[in-house]
């Protein structure tokens, strides 16, 4: 699993989920209602739980973007505008009737980030015999900031294709990003299972083997 989720890219991209939405991978659409911090659901194209959402999903609520907070069934979430952290009180959106809901993740950019991260630690993300995997890196909240920005570059590359400038503006800009944060986060590895660091290491470009 990924140290970074949607609403790590929402905290650093406000507009993300609006602007390059369709570069996403799309989950649930529908119509529903907010009261409060709760989202109701009148229609939808998949249940909630049958689409996984949970805690760190974003969803788009007649044009309001929000953090899924509370993963509270098939029609319904908890949510919040987006907070400073994950562990910040909830921000209640306020009352919207009747609004177009749209659900759409970049789970699979964060996911290849995550992979080439791992790689540059000298960790298998498959966790092949005799090698260490992502459960040894004991401070992967320290990482999700890097995974971020690199999901970040990820999808504003793919949608700057065509010759949209400010997107690949905005790419370049997530790319100095992530290569200022990788020489910056230390990442403290358990190297024999105790659950304890042994060696801190850097996230070097240096460890990527490319086949």
């Amino acid at each position: 699993m990924a140290f970074a989720v949607d609403r790590d890219l929402l905290a650093l991209e406000p507009s993300l989920f609006e602007r390059v939405w369709w570069i996403g991978q799309r989950l649930v659409s529908g119509t529903g209602s907010l009261s409060g911090s709760m989202l109701l659901m009148s229609s939808q194209d998949v249940a909630f739980d049958a689409a996984r959402i949970t805690m760190g999903h974003v969803v788009v609520v007649g044009g309001v973007t929000l953090e899924v907070v509370v993963p509270a069934g098939a029609t319904s979430l908890g949510v919040s505008r987006v907070r400073p952290t994950d562990e910040s009180e909830v921000i209640p959106p306020g009352d919207i009737e009747n609004a177009a809901v749209r659900l759409v993740t970049f789970a699979p950019q964060i996911e290849d980030v995550h992979r080439r991260v791992l790689r540059m630690l000298g960790v298998d993300p498959d966790g092949g015999e005799g090698s260490l995997d992502a459960s040894a890196v004991l401070n992967g909240h320290s990482l999700a900031r890097l995974e971020a920005l690199g999901a970040l570059h990820m999808v504003f590359s793919a949608s700057s294709v065509g010759g949209d400038s400010i997107e690949r503006e905005k790419a370049e800009w997530y790319r100095v990003r992530f290569d200022q944060e990788r020489r910056r986060v230390r990442a403290r590895i358990d190297l024999d299972g105790d659950g304890r660091a042994d060696v801190t290491r850097r996230v070097s470009v240096s460890r990527v083997v490319r086949v």
